[in-house]
């Protein structure tokens, strides 16, 4: 019966896993890691099931988790200058897949499953390269990589002794032990930076340098970069001309300046359009007005001529008024001497 109940905690786990990577089940962090201030704390060390931590941790808004055998495991900030190096080595990538477009690049918000003998770990690399014949590729609405990635990169973290050897001895084991081909691990002060390969007899070993000092990748054909500019970082626009990255940076380069001169000729191009745009708004809106003052003139002059017709239709009704008032003054003047006339006697015309 107990076997039973694994089998299906592990079948249910599965499930969920499938669900999160296929981008069918949202990852809900818990809660009880809030403080009392509202703020979170680690719950680094935490014991917890396979389920809880895809459900509940691996989407946790201000912690990245990965899980170890049933235990959380923060994933430590890295030093800025070794971020540096990490992002220029993610530029280099991004060179080399635009070029060669062999492979997919996750960061570190892919989690991967390695379930090797006496662990079950879920590892996010801070990069993770699929190549094209990987029996499982990249799909854009993953959410984690249920595959095993070709090449990891882990930017060191030297906080704590725990930190560096969970990078340099712990995921080296478990990556090695999963199949991961290639294993590098960047460190801006040098020492616990290596790089390896997976040996012939499934061992990692590490990668010969040369006398140039030049990491090649076998996982990624021609990829390649010297281990000094990690530190110098130099620009694509250096590299371009550099003939150990100009046959995969140099035409990146150069569609990224045909790029950026599209983008400024469409600006140039929107610029003059905007302008000419300004200049017709500019005409009509003076056209307009012109419209505007002769309508306005027009209705002036209409204004005075009213007022003129106005004044004058005044004038001619005060005449006609006084007119016929003096018209009545006459009639009774008239009608009063013919009534003198009558009482003296005297006949009146009529």
């Amino acid at each position: 019966m107990t076997a039973d109940r694994g089998q299906r905690t592990a079948m249910k786990t599965e499930t969920l896993h499938q669900r999160l990577h296929q981008g069918r089940c949202e990852a809900r962090p818990l809660r009880p890691d809030l403080r009392r201030d509202g703020f979170s704390r680690s719950e680094d060390g935490r014991a917890v099931s396979e389920e809880e931590y895809w459900e509940k941790w691996y989407g946790h808004p201000d912690f990245c988790y990965e899980w170890r055998n049933g235990i959380l495991e923060e994933k430590p900030v890295s030093e800025y200058e070794t971020i540096l190096a990490l992002q220029w080595m993610m530029t280099l990538l991004k060179a080399y897949l635009e070029t060669y477009p062999i492979a997919d690049v996750a960061n570190q918000e892919f989690g991967f499953r390695l379930n090797i003998p006496g662990v079950t770990d879920i590892r996010r690399p801070d990069l993770g390269v699929a190549t094209a014949d990987n029996p499982v590729r990249i799909r854009r609405r993953d959410r984690s990589y249920s595959g095993i990635f070709d090449l990891c990169v882990e930017a060191i973290s030297d906080t704590t002794p725990e930190d560096i050897t969970r990078d340099t001895v712990d995921k080296k084991r478990e990556y090695e032990a999963a199949g991961v081909r290639e294993y590098f691990i960047l460190d801006a002060k040098g020492r616990h930076q290596a790089f390896y390969r997976m040996g012939k007899r499934g061992k990692y070993v590490r990668i010969t340098q040369g006398r140039e000092k030049v990491i090649r990748s076998e996982v990624l054909p021609g990829f390649r970069f010297r281990i000094s500019d990690l530190d110098a970082v130099p620009l694509p626009k250096e590299m371009s001309g550099d003939n150990l990255y100009s046959d995969f940076v140099l035409p990146y380069y150069q569609e990224e300046m045909r790029r950026a001169e599209k983008a400024e000729k469409l600006a140039a191009t929107e610029k003059r359009r905007a302008e000419k745009a300004e200049k017709q708004v500019a005409t009509e809106k003076r056209k307009i007005e012109k419209l505007v003052t002769a309508e306005k003139r027009r209705a002036e002059k209409e204004r005075r001529r009213a007022e003129k017709a106005e004044k004058l239709a005044a004038t001619e009704k005060r005449k006609t008024e006084k007119a016929e008032k003096l018209a009545r003054e006459a009639e009774e003047q008239i009608r009063e001497l013919r009534a003198k006339l009558r009482a003296s006697g005297i006949p009146a015309e009529q």
